[in-house]
């Protein structure tokens, strides 16, 4: 068993280090580039903001649709561009999350739910009938979270910078 605990130890003593340096690094490439597309398609697309502005919550709701489109479009291409970087990557994070928060309320949502199991049937990834589709942008939250509380690791502009202010 001792032979087991000091193999298991000489992986631990390996990974960890290596996980300081590229663990956080897919999971920043992947939101960068889904928030990076969207953020694109959106710039070079029409605002159809207008159609669902009633849904987005306070205060949202209030702001005119123009600067809502040009907000969200740009925190997600610079929000994107900073994340694959690791530039502010806990501001940007934090700011992803409110446009997908935003996005949850104003479109992935079902048009009715009366129940904990109603909302339920939109955890899902495409629309169906009415009922939303709210599994994808949650996901994206819980994979933005790690990234607003720990920071973008190592291999970042971040670190870099940490390591010359102190």
């Amino acid at each position: 068993m001792s032979r087991l605990n000091e193999i298991w130890n000489r992986i631990v003593n390996v990974l960890n280090p290596a996980g300081d340096w590229i663990g956080l690094l897919p999971l920043r490439l992947i939101l960068a580039w889904e928030f990076g597309s969207a953020g694109f398609k959106k710039l070079n697309g029409s605002n159809w903001f207008e159609r669902v502005q009633d849904n987005f919550p306070f205060p949202f709701s209030v702001i005119p649709v123009e600067v809502s489109w040009f907000m969200a479009t740009w925190t997600e291409i610079l929000g994107g561009f900073a994340l694959a970087l690791g530039l502010f990557t806990r501001f940007w994070a934090l700011g992803l999350i409110v446009v997908t928060i935003v996005a949850i309320c104003a479109v992935h949502l079902p048009d009715e739910w009366n129940s904990l199991g109603e909302l339920w049937q939109s955890y899902a990834i495409t629309r169906k009938d009415g009922l939303g589709n709210f599994r994808l942008p949650l996901i994206f939250i819980v994979m933005l979270l790690p990234l607003v509380l720990i920071g973008a690791g190592k291999l970042s502009i971040d670190h870099l910078l940490a390591r010359r202010l102190k």
